[in-house]
């Protein structure tokens, strides 16, 4: 039997050529390419705006098997740019589907390519880091390969990319939905709470669930939201989300704003994921860019001063410098894949951060605990 035609090709910057099928949207994207060893959740990760300018491969197989439903949108439409997968999607077999994945990308307008030895584009992002990519949909199986390298080499990156204002909320907003819970599902908040001030950077919607849940009412302010504008909220602890992009970049404006809040209050912080990278640079430390990155719901992270071990989520492509931490700055958590950064605190005030995704379940309960700090460090501080 002849093979059938492809119609989705993947182009890197170095020339290899990845042939499949396509799904979802038709078209072209460029972006930074990275693998994702979750062997769930794949909607809530095309949903994270921390995936803003990539385009994620998924080492697990079995793609859109559970199809889709809104309650497990972290954000109203998808921000990573692209699906690669192994096998292409199946009809959904499960009873809380509304719709198809391949249907639900193309309305949303993102493009998917399956029947990818995911394997070995795997290997390849271990050995040689994240690559710029090309991802292409044409039903015909017409592909202009050159023009889709030319595109990948010409990707700017996202080193010195600021993308948390492209993904950042409009104007600030309460929130009051907590976490879910059988047998209401998601329910609202009505008991007063501890004022919070929540910096959206990217912030995926379940961060802000748990943050209710720990007792806290939330206002969520965009990213370039200034120290002026936050303490008008009065607010009793600060938050900063997670988000996508160069940490340094955000930064510029990002980094006065809290160093402005840490010396004009002793109200508790707390930092998830961007949130983190940017409180320490605050704090005085650096980031830098890793190969490939950490993406993945088995992340093994120990907190250092316990010596609990925590499975967590994590997302990021930058990290903290752990030797460019000053004296004042602790760090309380490490990968035990390669020993990076995963959390701080400051040695003499209620202000710390973690990398990895406490709200995400994979453990599934395991970081829950840091909300639940939050809310005491801010009982303790009034």
């Amino acid at each position: 039997m002849p093979r059938p035609t492809p119609t989705a090709c993947l182009a890197l910057a170095d020339g290899t050529i990845f042939y499949g099928r396509g799904f979802g949207a038709t078209g072209d994207t460029t972006a930074e390419l990275c693998f994702n060893t979750a062997m769930t959740g794949y909607q809530e990760i095309m949903t994270d705006p921390s995936y803003a300018g990539q385009i994620v491969t998924f080492t697990f197989p079995h793609i859109g098997n559970t199809g889709v439903t809104p309650e497990d949108d972290e954000t109203a439409s998808p921000f990573a740019d692209g699906m690669v997968v192994k096998w292409d999607p199946t009809e959904p077999s499960n009873w809380r589907a509304t719709d198809r994945l391949g249907a639900w990308l193309e309305r949303h307008g993102r493009i998917g390519i399956g029947g990818i030895d995911t394997r070995r584009l795997t290997r390849a992002i271990r050995q040689q880091g994240a690559p710029h990519v090309a991802l292409s949909h044409d039903p015909e199986g017409r592909f202009d390969i050159g023009k889709l390298v030319a595109a990948a080499r010409g990707f700017d990156g996202l080193v010195g990319r600021d993308l948390a204002r492209d993904v950042t909320c409009a104007q600030s907003y309460r929130w009051d939905e907590m976490r879910w819970a059988w047998p209401d599902g998601f329910v609202r908040r009505e008991a007063p709470g501890r004022r919070v001030v929540a910096i959206d950077y990217g912030a995926k919607r379940n961060i802000l669930r748990c943050l209710a849940s720990a007792g806290c009412d939330v206002t969520v302010l965009p990213a370039t939201t200034t120290a002026d504008e936050v303490m008008a909220h009065d607010p009793q602890g600060l938050f900063l989300s997670n988000g996508p992009g160069d940490p340094a970049a955000t930064g510029t404006y990002a980094v006065p704003m809290l160093q402005e809040i840490m010396q004009a209050t002793s109200m508790p912080i707390f930092g998830i994921c961007l949130g983190h990278q940017l409180l320490a640079l605050a704090l005085g430390a650096e980031t830098i860019k890793m190969s490939h990155g950490h993406h993945g719901a088995n992340h093994p992270v120990k907190d250092v001063e316990t010596g609990k071990v925590e499975i967590t989520s994590m997302n990021h492509g930058f990290t903290v410098d752990s030797q460019s931490l000053p004296d004042r700055v602790m760090e309380t958590h490490i990968s035990l894949f390669d020993g990076s950064n995963c959390g701080i605190r400051l040695a003499d005030r209620p202000i710390w951060s973690v990398q990895h995704h406490p709200e995400a379940s994979p453990g599934p309960q395991d970081s829950f605990y840091l909300f639940e700090r939050f809310s005491r460090a801010m009982d303790a501080a009034t």
